[in-house]
This record gives C-alpha cells, structure tokens and sequence, in this order.
C-alpha cells in the first residue's frame, strides 16, 4: 500500500516513532509512492454546506380573554356539617 499524500507520510513517520509499525513497512511503502510530488490530502475537504435559514414563526397568539363572571353567578361552597 503506498502512501498517497504529504499527510499520510506524517502519519506513517509518528506511528514509526512510536513503534507502532516497523521500519521496514515504512520504507516499502515511502518506496512505492517513489519521487512525485504527493498532494497534501488524498481528498479535498468538502465545502461547507450553507446554512439553512429560519423560517419566519407567526406571531405568537395571545390567550382568549376568559369572561368574568359576577359573584352573584357563581356557587358558592360552605363547608359539610358532620355530626
């Protein structure tokens, strides 16, 4: 598998320094990729999507007035005698 890119060979070299792979893999595959000019990422970064934008919210409604009754109009509650 030969490195393909400036970034991979960066990788490759630290996990050398870590020993993580030995330097043998590492020089087969430096070898593969041989003299040409490697490209910084193999893929170029996605561009960014554009934001989407916020759809307008209708105006907030405002609670239905409730009607106030008059005292007379209500029931009123007195307490049970228990005996």
């Amino acid at each position: 598998m030969p490195i393909k890119s400036k970034a991979q060979r960066r990788k490759f070299a630290e996990l050398l320094v870590k020993g993580e792979i030995t330097p043998g893999v590492y020089e087969r595959w430096n070898r593969e990729a041989g003299d040409a000019e490697l490209p910084e990422h193999v893929k170029p970064k996605a561009a960014a999507k554009p934001k989407r934008q916020a759809k307008p919210r209708p105006a907030a409604r405002k609670p239905a007035a409730k009607s106030k009754a008059s005292p007379a109009t209500k029931k009123s509650r007195s307490p049970r005698k228990r005996g």
